[in-house]
């Protein structure tokens, strides 16, 4: 009973990720398993995103893909256009940038919310920090400046939820 109770109270929070340009099949399947975990609503892939079916993201995801909706859009630009029409927040998860950001855990979210993962080595570009209502980070404390995305995925969709 706890169980059913705690999935509506998920499911009162619409969120959707949007992984774009992520050249890993592997972080794919992963993000797919976080969306899974935690209910995410819907994954939209855009621009080079690799989608199912692909044995490389099935290996990582293990079946995720077959039970969290997702779509395909090439152009990111177009599904934030659709998100926001439909009154979706957006907010991108990046770091070292020279924009206003918010810490992770000092995020108040409101949903509707989309939220952005960029590709892994270059992160998010100008035009898409530019198309976001918030910027959130994960502070990092280590040598490192980023995390894998799939892991700082994994964190914030907990974080957020």
């Amino acid at each position: 009973m706890a169980k059913k109770q705690s999935k509506k109270i998920v499911a009162q929070r619409e969120l959707y990720l949007i992984a774009h340009n992520i050249r890993s099949l592997h972080n794919v399947g992963s993000i797919f398993r976080n969306a899974d975990a935690f209910g995410v609503t819907k994954v939209f892939l855009t621009g080079y995103t690799g989608t199912p079916p692909d044995s490389r993201l099935a290996k990582v995801a293990l079946g995720a893909e077959e039970f969290v909706p997702w779509e395909y859009k090439k152009s990111l630009a177009r599904v934030v256009k659709k998100l926001r029409a439909e009154k979706v927040k957006i907010a991108v998860l990046e770091n070292n940038v020279n924009y206003k950001v918010t810490s992770l855990a000092k995020y108040k979210p409101k949903f509707p919310l989309a939220l952005i993962l960029g590709e892994e080595t270059k992160g998010n570009t100008k035009t898409i920090l530019d198309l976001a209502d918030d910027i959130l980070e994960i502070p990092m404390h280590g040598q490192k400046e980023s995390l894998n995305v799939s892991v700082a995925a994994g964190i914030a969709i907990y974080q957020i939820i």
